[in-house]
């Protein structure tokens, strides 16, 4: 007696596996069972980063600005706060986009926090 290969039902669940493992290296890409292991890690990698990219992308505006900050004779806490007092709603990415691009604009933002601060 034949052994019984479970039909296209698990056909369709090994390819779908194997869809979602496409460019990964040798037998991770081809074999079902590798490419299963692989897979999870991958799914769990992507979920976990997806998080932290936003703490990443977070620092490194924070980074930005407050180089910028300090440029203008400001510290970061300080030019924050007075963004606060001065009602500037400014979100973190925009104002690094301002202290790498546009350092006018920025230079005058900062004097409306210094100002909003005295």
């Amino acid at each position: 007696m034949p052994r019984v290969t479970r039909g296209f039902k698990a056909r369709r669940r090994r390819n779908k596996v194997l869809k979602l493992a496409k460019g990964f290296r040798g037998g991770r890409s081809r074999l079902y069972k590798t490419a299963t292991e692989a897979v999870d890690r991958a799914l769990v990698y992507g979920y976990r980063d997806r998080r932290t990219k936003k703490r990443d992308f977070r620092r490194l505006w924070i980074a930005r600005i407050s180089a910028g900050a300090k440029m203008n004779e400001i510290n970061y806490s300080q030019l924050m706060g007075g963004l606060k007092k001065a009602n500037i709603d400014l979100d973190r990415k925009v104002l690094s986009n301002l202290a790498i691009l546009d350092a006018g604009a920025f230079t005058k933002v900062v004097q409306m926090a210094k100002a909003a601060n005295a």
